[in-house]
């Protein structure tokens, strides 16, 4: 059975950094397309950062230059690391394959962006 669990969310402010965690069992994240996501109040769910197999990497416009995704193929973990935080990143950040399957969405991680 497919699993993702999040972590590493919380309270930064403007500017901060924060390092997201990514569980994945069940499946192995190094032979597949994976992808953070975050849906803020009130929006749909987005996708933020992709990784494929290949470790090619791509990020939404609004997060290029500030966030990087990357795996730990041994620990089978997924990780998004978020830098210069703008309060506009505030929002429940999730972990599935891209494409994303409606069957994997766990709990997320709250990031929230404040002073």
């Amino acid at each position: 059975q497919v699993q993702f669990v999040e972590s590493g969310g919380g309270l930064v402010p403007p500017g901060g950094s924060l390092r997201l965690s990514c569980a994945a069992s069940g499946m192995i994240v190094s032979i597949n397309a994976m992808g953070w996501y975050r849906q803020a109040p009130g929006k749909e769910r987005e996708l933020v950062a992709r990784i494929s197999s290949g470790a090619i990497t791509n990020y939404g416009d609004s997060v290029k230059g500030r966030f990087t995704i990357s795996r730990d193929n041994a620990k089978n973990t997924l990780y998004l690391q978020m830098n210069s935080l703008k309060p506009e990143d505030t929002a429940v950040y999730y972990c599935n394959l891209h494409p994303s399957s409606s069957r994997y969405w766990g709990q997320g991680t709250q990031v929230t962006v404040s002073s």
